[in-house]
């Protein structure tokens, strides 16, 4: 029977985890993520999971642990965080280019230096070019539920591709909340047995991969990885579904949309800003103001129809990101408008940069953003992205 659990949202991750079976765990700790493979550790050292669980020297090695065991065709998990991430990144792009589902949390931290422990987008951001699947969770019960729903999504045989659900340092990682949790044989007819697609390793069937590729067949490859984007699209919402139908449970698919039906103006923004984001559309609506928040739950593949329907009701966005490409802007805003330019709807997107390394974002500054998104929708433009709260 399920059950209700008060967890952190790295023990949640790590619960999904257990639920989910997985037959290799590589193992490396890093804060605040440390707590999901520590919590694994406890799991196997228990008998509650029956896997391999590796410790490894690095994250760069943990990765490669998670890329040779799920080329054996076995179901494989571990997670990491910041500078983390960034080691593993040579290996981030193996894993996608060689269609290997493994599934990690990313405990979205700050990169250094200077040191910064705090919540911070850019490091998945660094990321989204490396073949992962990237959804961003807003709340500890969604990290549990994405877990499952990323094995689900990944492991399909027309998808293969690695992926990530990313979670708020801190804010989600060590702050508890209420859950529901499964067993495994709860869940199995949602999440069956791992079937290895397109390859495995078998040394009765020896084969090569990873060799050479030169331009004749390299780019048809990269249109493959592509093709299982696409084909992840279209499973998301049928997975959501699913899903939904079984546990009573639904997290907004690609967009978590939340009074945009009639509004003027829609915020959007990702992980527990766009929870927020709730508190100040509520506020404004009380005084009659027309507002409404988008969350941007899944970032790849990139939501592109969504957004456009999205601005079809509206006359502005105003897209806050807590990561920043330096040299230009924020990376939802930016493929925010992107999306846009290739539709018929174009209404002005009002960018800011905001919460980086962890400043808090309230739902009063998103009044404000959302005050400044009115004003660009009478003058039909955005004018310049903006650095929210930066002291000078």
């Amino acid at each position: 029977m399920p059950k209700t659990i008060s967890v952190t949202g790295n023990l949640a991750a790590a619960y999904a985890a257990k639920t989910a079976n997985p037959a290799v765990i590589a193992a490396y700790p890093i804060t605040p993520q440390t707590e999901i493979v520590e919590k694994m550790a406890d799991f196997v050292e228990s008998g509650e999971l029956k896997a391999e669980y590796v410790r490894v020297e690095s994250e760069h090695s943990a990765m490669a642990a998670c890329i040779g065991a799920s080329a054996l065709g076995l179901r494989t998990f571990t997670a990491t965080s910041s500078h983390g991430l960034a080691l593993m990144h040579e290996m981030l792009h193996w894993a996608g280019r060689a269609r290997l589902p493994v599934v990690m949390p990313v405990v979205n931290r700050a990169l250094g230096p200077p040191w910064n422990i705090w919540v911070d987008h850019t490091d998945s951001m660094a990321t989204r070019d490396t073949g992962w699947i990237q959804f961003y969770a807003a709340n500890n019960q969604e990290v549990y539920d994405t877990v499952l729903e990323l094995f689900r999504l990944c492991e399909d045989p027309e998808v293969v591709l690695p992926g990530m659900v990313c979670l708020d340092a801190f804010i989600l990682s060590h702050t508890s909340t209420a859950i529901v949790v499964y067993d495994h044989d709860e869940i199995s007819g949602f999440l069956p047995a791992y079937q290895p697609g397109h390859w495995k390793l078998d040394p009765d069937d020896p084969m090569a991969n990873g060799n050479i590729a030169g331009p004749e067949y390299y780019y048809e490859l990269s249109y493959a990885i592509h093709e299982g984007f696409e084909a992840a699209r279209k499973l998301i919402p049928i997975i959501e579904q699913d899903f939904y139908k079984r546990f009573g449970r639904r997290h907004g698919g690609f967009i978590n949309a939340y009074r945009c039906n009639d509004a003027e103006v829609i915020l959007l923004a990702m992980g527990t800003m766009g929870e927020e984001a709730q508190l100040a559309v509520e506020h404004l609506r009380d005084q009659g103001v027309a507002a409404g928040s988008a969350r941007l739950r899944v970032f790849r593949p990139f939501p592109v129809k969504e957004v456009q329907a999205l601005a079809a009701k509206a006359k502005a966005f105003v897209v806050v990101d807590r990561s920043l490409s330096y040299g230009h802007a924020g990376a939802a805003a930016t493929e925010i408008r992107s999306a846009l330019y290739r539709g018929t709807h174009h209404i002005p997107v009002l960018g800011f940069v905001a919460g980086l390394g962890g400043r808090d974002v309230r739902y009063t500054d998103m009044i404000t953003m959302i005050q400044a998104g009115f004003k660009a929708a009478d003058k039909g433009e955005a004018g310049a992205d903006q650095f929210y709260g930066l002291k000078r």
